[in-house]
């Protein structure tokens, strides 16, 4: 993991990849529970059996899972101290490019694209690609942007 002292110090990081995180398993049960919370129970995500005859021949996590899951994953790339708190303030681009089937790890990558002054902190522009063991392609690249204000 990466570690900056302050924002200061994270800027002068600005167009260097950060790092890679820790693998994270997407499981059955995490699939599952975001159908709960979600109310998509499409059965590509959901029915393992009827899955393995469909396009991925497995049960895949929703797209919006796997977005969903960039802070947990971004969080063990690199940290910013004097960090009072961190909120996401949204995305500029996402491209879901590759299903991650059930059971596989994933992990992110970041670089980051810039630390803008967002009084009383920065706005913080990463570009979170989100790696499949062993796949050629990602299973997704979002810009992600979320503002840093230091404590």
């Amino acid at each position: 993991m990466r570690q900056f002292a302050n924002l200061e110090e994270l800027k002068g990081a600005v167009g260097q990849v950060l790092g890679e995180g820790e693998w994270f398993t997407v499981t059955q049960e995490t699939i599952d529970k975001f159908a709960e919370a979600t109310g998509d129970f499409q059965y590509i995500h959901v029915d393992p059996e009827r899955a393995k005859s469909g396009p991925f021949g497995a049960t895949v996590a929703h797209g919006f899972l796997t977005l969903s899951l960039v802070p947990r994953l971004g969080q063990t790339v690199y940290k910013v101290g004097g960090i009072a708190t961190g909120i996401n303030y949204g995305s500029n681009r996402v491209r879901f490019i590759e299903p991650v089937r059930v059971n596989s790890r994933i992990r992110a990558r970041v670089k980051l694209l810039a630390v803008d002054p967002y009084p009383p902190g920065m706005r913080i522009t990463t570009e979170s690609t989100i790696q499949i063991e062993g796949a050629a392609k990602p299973a997704l690249v979002a810009e992600i942007i979320a503002l840093m204000l230091p404590g």
